[in-house]
């Protein structure tokens, strides 16, 4: 059986509260556009960093302008999860663009198309 330590448990619990902060619209930013949505998070070992991977299902536009929302909102980001998560000290976040489901909508596309090619 798998155990998982407090940093694991603590990345899962991160990854749901920023999603549901995305979801409710709480980040009054009109930058953030398109279909946002947690990837990953990494949590480090003493919980005071965390590193966010979203991924944004539009034009790169809409990519660049949430990641400068979510930068921008940091503060108020770090204040929710201390609250929300009952814990002491408010992780200093990092965001990362994550353009693997638009690697992998890419690879699909091309797979259908050389697939209608062969037929």
């Amino acid at each position: 059986m798998k155990s998982y330590n407090r940093s694991d448990r603590i990345s899962q619990q991160i990854k749901r509260e920023l999603s549901e902060i995305i979801q409710r619209n709480e980040i009054k930013d009109d930058r953030i556009g398109g279909l946002v949505s947690i990837t990953d998070v990494e949590v480090s070992g003493d919980l005071r960093n965390v590193k966010v991977y979203f991924s944004v299902y539009g034009e790169e536009a809409q990519r660049v302008g949430t990641l400068a929302a979510l930068e921008s909102a940091a503060g108020f980001l770090r204040g929710e999860i201390c609250r929300r998560l009952g814990i002491r000290f408010a992780p200093e976040l990092t965001f990362a663009l994550d353009d693997s489901l638009e690697r992998g909508n890419r690879i699909t596309e091309l797979l259908e198309k050389i697939k209608r090619d062969e037929l």
